[in-house]
């Protein structure tokens, strides 16, 4: 039996495997953004997918990068006269540092972390209503500092 083994290891062909290495190009975090620079000015740059991430030009020769969900995509920038001057592999990440991901059987749910304690950070693939309750929380209490900034502002022009 011993022999039978030996001899079929023997007889197998080993591929070897050859893992892809990351595509050059723009890695931003999601919800997280990266400045880009152009070698010339662009007048036009286009987001493969745009669910994946935006793209807003701050000038001719920069823009930022905004990681929106999970994915890869790409980015193209057009010249005035309307040739390519980048065509860029744009990834986005689901993992920061500090990130932790807490599983309770099919059920996941991650936060932010630092030494002192963590706070909530849900992502796609995160429960629904922890999801929803997150955002929720975040809107109402935006809303609630735009209103105060409102209510403070100064009446009337100043002399």
């Amino acid at each position: 039996m011993r022999r039978a083994i030996l001899s079929a290891l023997a007889s197998t062909v080993f591929v070897p495997v050859a893992f892809a290495a990351p595509a050059p190009g723009v890695s931003v975090p999601m919800d997280e953004v990266r400045i880009v620079a152009f070698s010339q000015p662009v007048s036009t740059v286009f987001m493969g997918n745009p669910m994946i991430a935006d793209v807003n030009m701050i000038d001719a020769r920069h823009a930022f990068i905004l990681g929106k969900t999970f994915g890869e995509t790409n980015m193209i920038a057009l010249g005035a006269n309307g040739r390519e001057i980048s065509n860029q592999h744009v990834t986005v990440m689901g993992r920061r540092v500090g990130m932790v991901t807490l599983n309770r059987g099919p059920l996941q749910y991650n936060f932010t972390c630092t030494k002192a304690h963590c706070e909530t950070q849900p992502v796609p693939g995160d429960v629904k209503t922890y999801f929803d309750d997150t955002h929720t929380a975040i809107a109402t209490h935006e809303d609630l500092g735009v209103k105060s900034a409102a209510n403070g502002a100064p009446q009337g022009n100043a002399q």
